[in-house]
């Protein structure tokens, strides 16, 4: 429950952050001005919007790095609840990949160490 609000809230403030960003001019739209654009600053009041966006942008920064280190938290706590689930250690999951498979087919018997029926025979000398 809790974890879905952090997500959820983390979400709105990377859409958030995203969208202020978008909205905030450039240095270099200041230039616009000289060519009769010098009003367009008004709507925020006299100082413009820029210290109004740029603090609500510093604020919904701030809460989506708080949100990614709340669910780096949870993620952390899934990880452990899996470690404690009871599997087997690694190393006891290694012997057994090591051990034959008795169900598998074998198309030839292995021949005795002593049974030289299959090594041709190398010729007499005199």
């Amino acid at each position: 429950m809790l974890e879905t609000v952090v997500v959820v809230v983390h979400l709105l403030g990377a859409l958030g952050v995203v969208a202020l960003v978008l909205l905030q001019q450039g240095k270099g739209a200041d230039a616009g001005a000289s060519f009769g654009a010098g009003a367009s600053g008004t709507v925020f009041g006299s100082q413009g919007s820029a210290t109004f966006l740029s603090r609500f942008t510093a604020i919904l920064a701030a809460a989506f790095f708080i949100t990614s280190l709340g669910l780096a938290f949870f993620a952390k706590e899934k990880a452990d609840n899996l470690t404690q689930v009871g599997l087997p250690d690694p190393a006891v999951l290694e012997v057994e990949q090591n051990k034959p498979v008795s169900d598998v087919p074998v198309l030839e018997e292995p021949k005795a160490a002593g049974d030289q029926s299959g090594v041709p025979q190398a010729p007499e000398q005199k």
